[in-house]
């Protein structure tokens, strides 16, 4: 049922929509909404993609909707399954290019980290895929796709019809809020009660700091938010994670203030990678509690840490913090009063791990370059 099919491109996918935006078309084939909500239903909780099988729609729509549209997820190149049961896929986006996707189940729930891009074009040190570059941003139906493939894809395997997926995070290739007219409806879809019916807890939007889509999202659809912090001060920042140089840190953490008066949660997640002698030093740890710990009358942001562990790749000229230094990072943070935990690699035997997904990407963006320039500034510890 959810199977990738080729199809006649001239028609249009429905897995592009929301449920406004379905009801909208359905509207110009002479139907109303609650058509479109049936149809919805039939796409996304049952994973349905032939219009014969929505038995419930009625013939003469299914006639129209064999004329004019079509439900088409995306082309699963490959599947790895790792030794600790996390799975990811590669999938066709056309055009020589290629995304992944990771499904990591744990005990309580089960997360799907999507991709928003193929490629990415903020080109942070420690991630394989900026190192790729950048070559176009996924649509809302390509982004949708990959979580329709792995529920329903994972749901048939288990066997019991019961819900896979509890937990989505935008995480995957890409900067999402560089992708916003895309990401937007997508996730109106995970949050709809007749689409996935995820809380908005939930939902996870990663970003590297695109501070004026971090506004935007607030107003138009606020769920989680994680922020690619991984530098506590503006100098290692702007090398680390390029976007600095556009918004400081002084501006990041007054849009992480604004945000939480949206957010449905009451702290802003600060994703930080450990890198060995370059972001890992006590001294660090306090710049740290000197930037976020404050109240935030006062410049603060309420917030917790997770740690990430590096996963190492050739191009990256980075190494992983020893344990030793990522415990006692976390010991000086967690004494100052901020919620700190140390994120377990997951997947890294398949290069699913955080940091590690690459796909196949067509580069426009000159990133060899980029990258050996700056490669050549050197990091050096703080003392």
């Amino acid at each position: 049922m959810w199977a990738w099919t080729s199809v006649n491109v001239m028609t249009t996918n429905l897995l592009d929509f929301d449920l406004d935006g379905l009801a909208a078309f359905c509207e110009r084939l002479g139907e109303k909404r609650f058509r479109a909500t049936q149809l919805f239903r039939w796409i996304h909780q049952r994973g349905a993609s032939d219009f014969d099988q929505m038995s419930d729609l009625a013939k003469s729509l299914r006639e129209k909707l064999r004329g004019c549209a079509h439900v088409a997820g995306l082309q699963a190149i490959s599947e790895h399954v790792s030794a600790d049961g996390t799975v990811k896929w590669l999938f066709d986006v056309g055009d020589g290019n290629a995304v992944e996707t990771v499904f990591i189940p744990e005990d309580d729930r089960g997360t799907l980290c999507i991709s928003s891009q193929a490629g990415c074009a903020v080109g942070c040190r420690f991630c394989s895929t900026g190192h790729q570059g950048f070559s176009r941003n996924l649509t809302t139906g390509e982004i949708l796709a990959q979580l329709w493939y792995a529920e329903h894809a994972l749901r048939q395997r288990r066997g019991d019809g019961e819900r896979v997926i509890s937990n989505v995070v935008m995480m995957g290739m890409g900067e999402p809020l560089q992708n916003y007219a895309a990401l937007v409806p997508a996730l109106r879809v995970m949050l709809d009660d007749h689409g996935y019916g995820l809380s908005r807890r939930r939902v996870t939007v990663s970003t590297s700091g695109v501070v004026p889509m971090m506004d935007r999202l607030a107003q138009d659809c606020p769920v989680a938010l994680a922020v690619s912090l991984h530098a506590p001060n503006d100098v290692l920042r702007d090398n680390l994670v390029p976007l600095n140089r556009k918004y400081p840190l002084h501006e990041l953490l007054a849009a992480c203030r604004r945000y939480l008066d949206h957010a449905p949660r009451d702290f802003i997640t600060f994703e930080y990678c450990m890198l060995e002698g370059v972001n890992d030093q006590p001294e660090h740890a306090r710049q740290l509690i000197d930037l976020v710990g404050r109240k935030a009358a006062d410049g603060g942001v309420s917030c917790k840490f997770n740690l990430i562990p590096f996963n190492p790749f050739p191009a990256s000229g980075l190494r992983r913090s020893p344990p030793a230094a990522v415990t006692a990072f976390a010991q000086l943070l967690s004494d100052a009063g901020i919620v700190t935990t140390v994120r377990k690699t997951r997947g890294d035997d398949i290069d699913a791990a955080c940091g590690q997904l690459a796909g196949d990407v067509k580069d426009r963006t000159r990133v060899n370059e980029c990258m050996a320039k700056l490669r050549t500034i050197e990091i050096k510890p703080v003392i």
